[in-house]
């Protein structure tokens, strides 16, 4: 044995405490080291083991007589008896007992012993068992079958009697009682597995036909798929195919819609073990055509992997499209508003090309109107229409189609709400592609009086301008200036129409009703173009009245800027520079515009370094502010801006230059202490 140490998981301990119950401090060890000899649990418990002493035993008993047999034999009764009278109810004394008769030899009893516990509870399945067991261990097969028939009456939803029942008659050859009592079994209409080996037991011995009957009972039973599947793969294993594809037909029929992917994937994979490929794909299609969406993903790997093994480049583009397909009914079903899921879908009949399929899918988009009458919900909806009338036109060639979705579409719209003039555009510009101009017209001119819109207007102008027809273009121009008035697009198309037709006197009298209007939207364009065209005209006088018109309705500094600009191209270098004088003297005094006039000035300096001379440019500089950077006071603090300081109130300001040269002096001094604080109040281009 390891020394004493040892078992401490430490070296030889160099300091010890006092005793237990002694006064002193705690014992501590000093030396951590492991001892030099180890042992482990296993050690430990092996020698606890070898160590152990030996249990009591009972001392075998030996009979020499038969008095002391019938000694043993009273006193052991008495044992079970008296066990069975306190706890009557547990019915393992009762096998005890009946086992330890039965090691006896004393089958009478045993019977006895089992017999009493059946009266105790007949319906505990393992009595009977272990009663039968003993019957026929000792080849009492009577009395078995008895026990067997009283079984199966008492309890006939217990398969285990029947399994035990057939088998004990047919391990004694009786196949006629055996097949007796799986015939009395199938009353019962037991599940599948006993209708199975029912005929199992008819194969054994060659009898088919009463196979197949079994088979024909059983699916009127059960009528489920595993039923049928069963029933095709016994045909099959007897070679027999053609029984077997009956019987996939007749499940199909038979089942309709409660058939299942499974079904169809074994009556697939049976014809394409038969070698019959064009089978198995018309079984593939019919099941994706007829089964819910949601229970065919596993159909389409197998379908997807029959076309890899079997099919062409077609045949597997064809499975994609169809689980490409699944994903966008569920899509569409989720949420039949998505309307980007049915451009998706619409694409992808499109690209497969079945015309049938692809007015489907597109009339069951357009049944989904927007719920609510806002222009917003429908703008993707309206898609639908146009790309179902494209599809009609482009891809069917159908005209008659292609105009009865127009129309449609124009019905459905809320035009009192809202419209889409591109409906109208489209729906005129298809009538022009058929060669009916008269019914293009129609259309957008109805189109003016249900919901007029520029962009209507436009489209009929251009169309007639195409066709030459000058007299409507100005009628259409007329209803459009009439109905929008303010729109100055309007009135420069129109004076454009007239000045491409030389109409000069026609020209001006539309942009003197136009500038005549109470409300335009952009009146500077409408201004510029009436401008630009009494310069091309070479009407330079009546082109400076228009800017001496404009400059009395708005003194903007574009317009002082474009006005000079006007007499310098035309030559007239001192009316310029008179203009450019009037805007400074204009815009003088004004605070809230002296980023306006130092624009003006800006201007006029690049016009004299031009055309000037020195003293006219002498002039101009003197007048050029001085950008100043100045602090004012907000809600949340002091923000810092810039400022323009013009010569004429710098004379007004002598005291600036004063403040400026303090803060100069003030910050040269505080370099010179070295300090990094700056203190910039105004910032200016005053030479020091």
């Amino acid at each position: 044995p390891p020394p004493p140490h040892a078992m401490d998981g430490a070296g030889p301990r160099k300091e010890r405490g006092p005793p237990l119950g002694g006064a002193g401090r705690i014992t501590r060890v000093k030396n951590k080291q492991a001892a030099p000899i180890q042992i482990t649990a296993e050690q430990i418990l092996r020698e606890a083991s070898v160590r152990q002493d030996a249990g009591i035993r009972i001392p075998r008993q030996k009979i020499t007589d038969r008095l002391e047999l019938a000694d043993y034999q009273l006193r052991k009764r008495k044992t079970f008896e008296d066990t069975i009278r306190l706890q009557r109810h547990q019915l393992g004394f009762y096998i005890k007992y009946a086992h330890w008769e039965e090691g006896q030899r004393d089958f009478h009893r045993a019977r006895s012993v089992f017999e009493r516990a059946i009266d105790v509870d007949y319906r505990e399945s393992s009595v009977w068992i272990k009663y039968i067991e003993m019957e026929m261990r000792h080849k009492f097969i009577n009395h078995a079958r008895n026990l067997f028939d009283r079984a199966v009456t008492l309890l006939p939803r217990i398969d285990q009697f029947w399994y035990k029942y057939v088998y004990m008659e047919e391990t004694l050859g009786n196949i006629a009682g055996a097949r007796q009592a799986f015939e009395r079994w199938m009353e019962w209409e037991p599940d599948e597995q006993a209708w199975l080996s029912y005929v199992k037991m008819e194969t054994r011995y060659g009898e088919l036909e009463r196979a197949r009957s079994i088979f024909e009972r059983m699916i009127k039973v059960h009528t489920v798929v595993s039923s049928w599947l069963k029933y095709a793969k016994f045909e099959a294993r007897l070679r027999q195919f053609d029984r077997a594809r009956a019987v996939f037909e007749r499940a199909i029929e038979e089942l309709g819609v409660h058939a299942t992917a499974e079904l169809f994937t074994a009556f697939a994979k049976f014809e394409e073990s038969c070698r019959e490929t064009e089978r198995a794909r018309v079984i593939f299609k019919y099941a994706l055509d007829n089964l819910p969406k949601q229970d065919a993903q596993e159909l389409y790997k197998q379908f997807m992997a029959f076309e890899k093994a079997h099919g062409d480049r077609e045949g597997i583009e064809d499975v994609i499209v169809s689980k490409r397909r699944i994903v966008y009914e569920e899509e569409v079903k989720a949420n039949p508003h998505n309307y980007d899921a049915w451009f998706d879908y619409v694409r992808l009949e499109e690209n497969v090309g079945d015309v049938e399929r692809v007015r489907e899918v597109y009339e069951r988009a357009i049944a989904n109107v927007p719920p609510a009458v806002e222009k917003r919900f429908w703008r993707r909806y309206i898609y639908l229409w146009i790309n179902y009338a494209l599809f009609e036109e482009l891809a069917v060639n159908d005209a008659e189609r292609v105009r009865e979705v127009y129309r449609e579409c124009i019905k459905l719209i809320p035009h009192k709400s809202f419209s889409f003039s591109k409906v109208w555009i489209l729906f005129a510009h298809f009538e022009v592609r058929q060669r009916d101009i008269n019914t293009a017209r129609k259309i957008l001119g109805h189109a003016i009086g249900v919901a007029p819109k520029e962009s209507i207007f436009k489209a009929y102008v251009q169309l007639e301008s195409q066709l030459g027809e000058i007299d409507r273009c100005r009628t259409i121009y007329e209803k459009y200036l009439q109905t929008f008035p303010e729109t100055c697009a309007a009135w420069i198309a129109f004076a454009d129409l007239e000045r491409s037709l030389g109409e000069a006197e026609r020209v001006r009298t539309l942009y003197e009703l136009a500038i005549a209007q109470p409300l335009l939207d952009m009146p500077e364009l409408l201004w510029k173009s009436f401008i630009d065209f009494e310069v091309e005209e070479e009407e330079y006088e009546r082109a400076a009245q228009l800017y001496e018109r404009l400059l009395e309705r708005t003194k903007h500094v574009k317009v002082w800027i474009s006005y000079a600009q006007f007499h310098s191209s035309i030559g007239e270098v001192q009316k310029a520079r008179e203009v450019f004088q009037r805007a400074d003297e204009s815009l003088k005094g004004a605070a809230e515009q002296k980023e306006e006039r130092s624009m003006i000035l800006e201007a006029w300096r690049a016009f004299e370094n031009v055309a000037g001379d020195d003293e006219s440019q002498k002039t101009v500089a003197s007048k050029i502010p001085t950008r100043v950077k100045k602090r004012r006071p907000t809600e949340s603090g002091w923000e810092e801006y810039y400022d323009h300081i013009f010569p004429d109130e710098a004379a007004a300001a002598p005291n600036l230059k004063l403040l400026e040269m303090a803060h100069r002096w003030k910050r040269q001094r505080l370099e010179q202490e070295g300090s990094a604080v700056q203190f910039p109040l105004i910032q200016s281009s005053f030479p020091p």
